[in-house]
């Protein structure tokens, strides 16, 4: 599933390639919002919300997606089409009056609503660690509303905060020595967890597209993905637990020493 940090990026690109552009015919595929057309209506940005997309128009209509797993967004240049295998996948094209394509490929979630009524599908949304108003005091106490809740079920949960992916939230726990089966009531500091969050998070749309987490070539991260390998700091062999034994249904990974 993709982090905050890649939506953040891809937003930037969406915008930087088609804000200003004219939908001169739409076909919107999805089942929830089949027949929807935005035709005629420009572009005016692409904004990212935790792992949401939102694509707004001047006629005062949002494209919501999310792309979950294997979703994502290709803009095609002019006379270009999508490979036959991948078309059958495509649940949005919007074809700009410049000759490009907008599509939108394997989208699992995809609306188009008024823009005022965004608040229906991002409202349940917590504070975006990548937003600019972003504020770990006032979203420490957040993660503490469950206090006997495992932290990583906490932080991976958006209606806590929004933008942490799994890698994210295992690496941000494995480099604040906090178990990840720690209740999140007995986290020391929820604030300055969550500050570290949004800082790892910036850092990687700043300039570290590949989230690196150890600085290292190899491996690029600490615990995430390295079950049964020696712990980068003291050397002991990282445990793993399969979704289906974790209360959050995700892989996580963790070290047994140096996250007691």
């Amino acid at each position: 599933m993709a982090e905050g940090d890649s939506i953040f990026r891809l937003a930037a690109r969406l915008d930087a390639a088609t804000a200003g552009a004219v939908i001169a015919r739409s076909d919107v595929r999805h089942p929830r919002c089949a027949g929807a057309d935005l035709a005629g209506q420009e572009i005016s940005g692409w904004s990212p919300r935790g792992k949401h997309l939102l694509l707004r128009t001047t006629a005062g209509w949002t494209v919501h997606s999310h792309l979950r797993m294997a979703g994502r967004w290709s803009v095609l240049g002019p006379g270009k089409r999508l490979p036959t295998a991948v078309a059958a996948d495509l649940r949005v094209a919007l074809h700009l009056a410049d000759g490009r394509t907008l599509a939108g490929i394997g989208l699992p979630v995809l609306a188009v609503l008024r823009t005022a009524d965004e608040h229906t599908v991002v409202g349940h949304l917590g504070p975006d660690l990548l937003g600019a108003s972003f504020d770990p005091g006032a979203a420490g106490p957040r993660l503490l509303a469950d206090p006997g809740r495992a932290v990583l079920a906490a932080l991976l949960d958006q209606r806590v905060v929004a933008g942490l992916g799994n890698m994210w939230a295992q690496e941000l726990l494995f480099l604040n020595r906090i178990s990840p089966w720690r209740a999140a009531g007995a986290v020391p500091d929820p604030a300055a967890l969550l500050r570290h969050g949004s800082d790892l998070l910036c850092d990687a749309v700043a300039g570290n597209p590949e989230q690196n987490t150890t600085g290292r070539a190899r491996p690029r991260h600490w615990v995430y993905g390295r079950y049964r390998r020696p712990c980068l700091r003291c050397g002991t062999a990282v445990a793993f637990a399969p979704p289906g034994r974790t209360p959050h249904g995700r892989e996580t990974w963790w070290c047994p020493r140096c996250q007691r």
